[in-house]
């Protein structure tokens, strides 16, 4: 891993479905002075910054990174874009902690956003490709065949998808931040809920948000404050379309799990990993990641759902903070998995904290379940 990296500072922003008071420029701006003043820093500290996003095409805007580098300090300074679909949150993270362990810069400002206000992500995935007319529709309609393969392998019942919806939501009425707030949500709340992509309801998928979230990477000499140390980083990547490829169950999300696992020296995740902040952007993808990251055996993952286990006060609470489920501005969505992992183990993570969390895992996928980065983080050092 080279030089010990620390998380020190975090800042978001209100996630909602239109943010019409600012520009692209002011929402990252927003997040990056939080996270700043989280680390006790000004930009004039920082010696790099790493932006990162979902395609360009989400807001019509070519490059970002040139045109948000006033706002963000970036004047006179390396400024480096990220792009990996969907999992390109957390893909900017792990490239701003290799910039300091590295030994490359001191400390980095790392910001990811989302103005999905701004165009249509939906029909954005649906441009009709050179010979091949796109039917899917957005990525519900390409995940949902994933979900009904795993409910068919796994045996799971209906209803495990609405338990996930509800946990998540009132979850989210604990984080400030969460865009969907959705008081007396209950499991007839989201079983009435009209059917998108069979068998994902209108309440077991992820909103539409406008958002930026920002951290603060420094190296150990350059550590303020009450950091979370970072144990252990990895990215892992495989071909949309290979034959033999298991979309139920990448092969390279479970080898980005097991390399980040041997970083840290975690042999039995569900038991040594205090809390878990994973990309779930259609409910059922909790069990289904429940397996791909070794949590539970396969087949076993909508047990743990159902049996309360990833609930925040279960033995392995999962997305404390509401996640995907709840705020999705999907170019942060990733970094804001990272960073929740960072606040739990800071114990700065207000009414959704987990006690006595000392160990966090950030999971972010994108693109067809075929780009992975994920990070461990702790309150003690490496």
């Amino acid at each position: 891993m080279g030089n010990r990296c620390a998380v020190i500072g975090v800042g978001q922003t209100r996630y909602q479905t239109r943010r019409r008071d600012v520009s692209l420029a002011g929402l990252v701006r927003e997040a990056a002075l939080r996270a700043l003043e989280d680390a006790g820093l000004t930009f004039a500290d920082i010696d790099a910054v790493v932006i990162g996003k979902a395609p360009d095409l989400f807001e019509g805007v070519m490059m970002p990174e040139a045109y948000l580098a006033d706002a963000l300090g970036g004047a006179g300074k390396p400024v480096m874009r990220v792009h990996t679909a969907g999992s390109v949150g957390g893909s900017t993270a792990l490239v701003g902690a290799s910039l300091v362990q590295a030994g490359v810069h001191g400390r980095v400002l790392v910001v990811a956003f989302e103005k999905q206000s701004e165009s249509n992500a939906t029909w954005a995935l649906t441009t009709h490709l050179p010979f091949n007319a796109s039917l899917v529709v957005g990525a519900g309609g390409y995940f949902a065949p994933h979900i009904r393969e795993y409910m068919r392998r796994s045996g799971a019942p209906d209803h495990i998808g609405t338990l996930v919806a509800v946990k998540d939501r009132l979850n989210a009425l604990k984080n400030p931040y969460a865009h969907l707030r959705i008081p007396g949500i209950d499991r007839e709340m989201v079983e009435s809920t009209p059917m998108l992509w069979e068998p994902i309801r209108y309440l077991e998928t992820c909103p539409s948000s406008d958002g930026a979230c920002a951290i603060v990477l420094a190296a150990e000499d350059m550590v303020t404050g009450t950091p979370a140390w970072i144990h252990g980083t990895a990215m892992r990547s495989e071909p949309i379309m290979v034959a033999g490829r298991d979309v139920v169950s990448p092969r390279a999300g479970r080898d980005c799990a097991a390399d980040v696992y041997r970083q840290a020296g975690v042999t039995d995740p569900r038991r040594e990993i205090d809390v878990a902040e994973v990309y779930v952007p259609f409910s059922w993808y909790e069990p289904m990641w429940l397996e791909n990251l070794g949590f539970a055996a396969e087949g076993e993952g909508w047990k743990l759902t159902e049996a309360g286990c990833t609930a925040l006060g279960g033995d392995t609470p999962w997305n404390a903070s509401g996640g995907v489920l709840s705020s999705n501005p999907i170019g942060a969505s990733g970094l804001i998995r990272f960073a929740e992992a960072a606040l739990q183990v800071r114990g700065m993570a207000g009414e959704h904290q987990v006690e006595g969390a000392r160990l966090a895992l950030g999971h972010a996928y994108g693109g067809g379940a075929q780009f992975f980065a994920m990070w461990i983080v702790g309150s003690s050092k490496p």
